[in-house]
């Protein structure tokens, strides 16, 4: 017994002694990367050129058929939006099938059927892949591209295109591809009203008569499917698809701006800036820096515990998040660091990126970060291993990219392998700190003295082309603007004597009626606005006695000083008459480039610091614009005489809150009639 009780303190002294050896102090060091047992894609090649992968899993009766088209990318000029078409003109219908009996039938089955102008994606249960093959062989095959279709998709694009004008982060997007890219690139040209109306249906039969050729196609094939059985079924539904020279392109590498600077689209109504810094990379999978980029990005920028975003958003409270992006392309790709940050710490956070991509590049890594992100794309690499689709990825990209035959089974040990030498030194061949362009999104008046400190500043439309350069009057102010304005729609006298009114406008969002009530009451100081949509009024704002309440769906709340005074800004038809005697700040900010119209900017504010921004077309001194933070932003168009005054009879509302522009009209007007305490609420 004695024996035993020695025994077992020794033990315990020896483990004692072994756990205060350990030094929790340091990251445990890192086992040997593991050998990845990547299940193999089986593949073979019809005599008309397509190649085929198949991966095997039959651990669910189902398969699923992806098609890619391996071309060059196109530079579709003034036709830009036409491969946008090409898909979906392709699912309109087939010699043998309308487009609801192809709908119909893919439901019938519950199977995925889809197309792209470079690709297409079938997918079924097992007991369904001759029919979904069928169908997607009908599509590929008989496609008849219906008239009807094209204009359908015409109109969505548009709406879509004019949706996109107004969305900070779109704008910032197609600005950054117009700086880095340039117009003349197939990764920088936009698509316009024009480009889109500029499609026809020959165009789209033309773009799949060229590329939608066997010789340039990959199939992959996923799913309760061995090569064997693949063979055949490939041969049966695509063995006659023929082959055709399909048109190579080469475009020049764009270059690195010499010196850091400034592209700043001003959006007024803004109250964040969306902000990038962005320059061209040269990067492929394959290339001798492509892993080490992933290590260095995922330490910059590439998730929560990046140095961006630990900056950023944990230190400086700046943003809710701060990320990077080092791209890789067969043709050129980007380097981007990028946040949504608020309106007055813009040039705080634009300092901040541009400190933390210099440390990189000076001071480089350290053992501690370079061992978190290897951990961290380790997980990501294995965990992607689960989905057989991935697999079939790795196939591709071997085939495509001319990769070595175990470029994925080594992966990890090639990740492992990095040191923080080949990190920093990566860092210091791909990233030049000083021929960044920062481009910001926001609003102008607020941020563009203040990023000039970063570089030369130039100002772009919402389209990503250089604004164009509007001069002023000399003389011109914020007084003179609204007096032009007031006598265009009458003069002050007409306008005062119209002191009450009733106004309703319809509009249509997305096949949904809405109707649009206003109420102005000047003698009273009393305003209301009903938003019904089906008769059921969904939003309303009331003030009356000094007061302002806001309601939506009936929950209502009281309106707190700073929020009745920017309410009262908005409560008067003709507020232009009110603005100096109510005490208002008027500051004139030149003349503004609005959709073609060049138009006199002037930003309104009250004491407690409400703001809202006007334009007024230099040409008619009419208003064509009204900008709000919280609202949005609204057009004033066709302007018809009523009592001797001028008012804009067509609105489009552009706001956060509806997912398309709101075009309204002007239903019923009434001027000077009776006004109730009813009438507001």
């Amino acid at each position: 017994m004695k024996k035993i009780a020695i025994a077992f303190v020794l033990t315990l002294l020896v483990a004692v002694g072994g756990f205060a050896q350990v030094d929790r102090s340091k990251l445990p060091a890192s086992g040997p990367a593991p050998e990845i047992k990547i299940g193999e894609a089986e593949t073979f090649t019809l005599d008309n050129g397509l190649k085929v992968f198949v991966v095997k899993n039959d651990k669910l009766p189902r398969v699923s058929f992806t098609l890619v088209l391996e071309r060059d990318p196109i530079l579709e000029g003034d036709k830009a939006g036409l491969t946008g078409f090409v898909g979906e003109m392709m699912m309109a219908g087939t010699k043998n099938r309308t487009k609801d009996q192809l709908d119909q039938e893919v439901d019938f089955i519950g199977a995925s059927l889809s197309a792209s102008s470079t690709s297409m994606f079938a997918s079924s249960l097992k007991k369904h892949q001759g029919k979904v093959l069928e169908l997607m062989a009908d599509v590929l095959f008989n496609p008849v591209f219906p008239q009807e279709e094209l204009d359908k998709l015409r109109k969505q694009s548009l709406t879509a295109l004019a949706q996109s004008k107004d969305n900070p982060n779109v704008i910032s997007s197609r600005l950054s591809a117009a700086v880095v890219y340039g117009k003349n690139h197939p990764y920088g040209e936009v698509e316009t009203e024009a480009t889109i109306n500029n499609v026809t249906v020959e165009d789209v039969k033309s773009y799949y008569q060229t590329y939608f050729k066997s010789n340039i196609a990959y199939l992959a094939i996923v799913g309760d499917m061995d090569k064997a059985e693949a063979e055949k079924v490939v041969k049966q539904y695509f063995g006659n698809w023929k082959q055709g020279e399909v048109p190579k392109f080469t475009y020049p590498i764009p270059e690195r701006a010499s010196k850091r600077a400034v592209a700043l689209v001003d959006r007024s109504s803004s109250v964040q800036s969306v902000i990038n810094l962005t320059q061209p990379v040269k990067m492929k999978i394959g290339d001798d820096d492509y892993i080490s980029s992933r290590v260095l990005n995922q330490i910059l920028g590439g998730g929560s515990a990046s140095r961006l975003f630990m900056n950023l958003r944990e230190d400086k409270g700046y943003t809710y998040g701060a990320y990077s992006s080092i791209g890789a392309d067969k043709l050129v790709a980007t380097i981007s660091v990028n946040a949504s940050v608020r309106t007055e710490v813009t040039d705080s956070a634009v300092y901040e990126f541009i400190y933390e991509i210099q440390n990189l590049v000076e001071n480089g890594v350290t053992e501690e970060e370079l061992a978190k992100a290897k951990a961290e794309l380790s997980g990501s690499f294995g965990r992607s291993l689960e989905q057989p689709a991935t697999v079939a990825n790795f196939a591709l990209n071997t085939d495509r990219y001319k990769l070595p035959k175990d470029y994925y089974a080594t992966y990890l040990q090639k990740l492992s392998a990095l040191t923080v030498d080949d990190i920093n030194a990566t860092a210091k061949r791909l990233i030049e700190p000083d021929k960044f362009i920062i481009t910001t999104v926001g609003n102008g008046a607020e941020i563009k003295e203040k990023l000039a400190q970063f570089g030369e500043v130039t100002l772009y439309d919402n389209m990503g082309m250089p604004a164009k350069e509007l001069t002023a009057d000399a003389n011109m102010t914020a007084e003179k603007v609204l007096e032009t304005y007031l006598t265009a729609i009458g003069g002050m006298e007409k306008v005062k004597a119209i002191k009450t009114a009733k106004i309703s406008m319809d509009a249509d969002v997305m096949g949904t009626p809405l109707n649009l009530a206003f109420v102005y009451d000047s003698q009273n100081g009393r305003y209301g606005q009903k938003l019904s949509v089906g008769g059921n009024v969904m939003q309303k704002t009331t003030l009356a006695d000094g007061k302002g309440s806001m309601s939506v769906q009936g929950n209502s709340m009281e309106m707190n000083e700073a929020q009745l005074a920017e309410a009262k800004l908005n409560s008067f038809l003709f507020p232009e008459a009110v603005y100096q005697e109510n005490g208002y700040t008027l500051t004139f900010d030149g003349l503004k480039d609005v959709d073609g119209t060049p138009a006199y900017k002037v930003i309104i504010a009250t004491a407690t610091g409400a703001k809202l921004t006007n334009y007024y077309a230099q040409e008619t001194g009419l208003k064509i614009k009204y900008e709000n933070p919280a609202s949005g932003d609204t057009f004033y168009s066709d302007y018809q005489a009523k009592d001797g005054v001028l008012l804009p009879m067509a609105w489009t509302i552009k706001s956060p809150a509806i997912p398309v522009p709101l075009e309204a009209k002007v239903t019923s007007m009434e001027l000077n009639v009776p006004v109730t305490d009813e009438d507001v609420k």
